[in-house]
């Protein structure tokens, strides 16, 4: 059974148990690494900081009561925006419709704040994260997203429209 929740900055623990396993089995699709929430960033009022961001919606999907993802809605650049950050799903509960769900719930929320647009940024080689993306509508905006590590490839920019609930 796939449950998603809702969770409150009181969850950080859970926030935190898939944050590090998603940036230590995909460090290649996120802007953050480990080591940065590691170590002197692993702190209790970080994680809850992270969770308490104003207006964001941070859900995790649960399949068989274990946690197998994660993904955020946060207000983007006016009322009309929203974007889908930290996206991640477990990879045993890969192709269980983890994604799909943890998308739609993001998308019904950003609809029913009034946002017209959903945005979010993707590492232009995670062939798999675009393709998850392009079924759900989503389509390159062709602007340029934030400078890679590298210091020269940036992030690939995708976003869809919602309808107004």
């Amino acid at each position: 059974m796939l449950e998603l929740r809702t969770l409150e900055s009181d969850d950080w623990p859970l926030w935190r148990e898939l944050r590090l396993a998603a940036l230590a089995e995909a460090p290649y699709a996120f802007g953050s690494t480990l080591a940065q929430w590691q170590g002197s960033g692993d702190r209790e009022e970080r994680w809850r900081a992270r969770l308490s961001t104003p207006g964001a919606h941070n859900l995790v999907a649960l399949l068989d009561g274990l946690p197998a993802g994660m993904a955020s809605g946060v207000p983007g650049e006016g009322a009309e925006n929203v974007e889908l950050i930290s996206m991640w799903v477990n990879p045993s509960a890969r192709g269980k419709s983890v994604g799909d769900y943890l998308i739609q719930a993001v998308e019904r929320w950003a609809a029913e704040r009034g946002a017209t647009t959903l945005r979010l940024s993707v590492m232009p080689d995670n062939h798999k994260a675009t393709a998850l993306y392009e079924r759900h509508g989503f389509t390159d905006t062709g602007e340029p997203g934030d400078l890679l590590p590298d210091g020269v490839g940036r992030e690939r920019v995708m976003a869809k429209s919602l309808a107004v609930v």
